[in-house]
């Protein structure tokens, strides 16, 4: 009897995020998205931001299949989630999904409001998964605000070498907005985190 061999391992196809996020990429006639780039409906509590940027590969060019999927707190630093002891938020579900694809500068964008402060540990802070053809698993990092002042005493962004806390930072750019880019290599490769 001969002996198997493991399956040569495959990386994530292109399909991922025309299927993850349909309506973006404009499948709406059979197909729903779970969660989209406007994650603000009616009146919420909190500062309304929008968060944008680019993924860039390892030679600064901008990557036109990326998926990004962010989780959020709400603006009083509480998740949409059972497990929060002081209460779900049911109007914010603090979910958001965005692919580059659809973008002529292969941008993202989240209309999102500012997290609060989830505990006296951490910055607010959004939880970012990145995926991409060509990656065998997703990517995790997170995205602080610039103007923010509980950023210093953030128990991740501590143990993060001085020198690299900047690629975890969104700059403010005008009114409501915040730019972050990631770099998936290079000298200037965004901080990455295991799960």
């Amino acid at each position: 009897m001969a002996k198997l061999r493991q399956t040569p391992s495959q990386t994530v196809g292109p399909y991922f995020a025309y299927g993850l996020s349909p309506e973006q990429y404009g499948y709406q006639q059979n197909l729903t998205s779970i969660a989209g780039s406007q994650m603000v409906e009616g009146e919420i509590e909190g500062q309304r931001i929008r968060v944008e940027g680019c993924v860039f590969d390892g030679a600064g060019n901008p990557i036109s299949d990326a998926l990004i999927e962010i989780w959020q707190a709400d603006g009083l630093g509480r998740y949409a989630h059972p497990s929060d002891p002081r209460g779900s938020n049911s109007t914010f579900k603090g979910f958001g999904r965005c692919g580059t694809g659809t973008d002529p500068q292969n941008r993202f964008w989240f209309d999102t409001i500012k997290p609060g402060k989830v505990d006296s540990e951490q910055a607010p802070h959004l939880n970012v998964i990145v995926s991409m053809r060509g990656m065998l698993l997703h990517a995790f990092t997170r995205i602080y605000f610039s103007d923010e002042p509980s950023n210093a005493a953030d128990k991740v962004l501590r143990m993060v070498p001085a020198e690299r806390r900047n690629t975890l930072i969104a700059t403010h750019q005008s009114g409501n907005v915040y730019r972050f880019d990631i770099h998936m290599q290079g000298d200037e490769e965004t901080v990455f985190f295991d799960a």
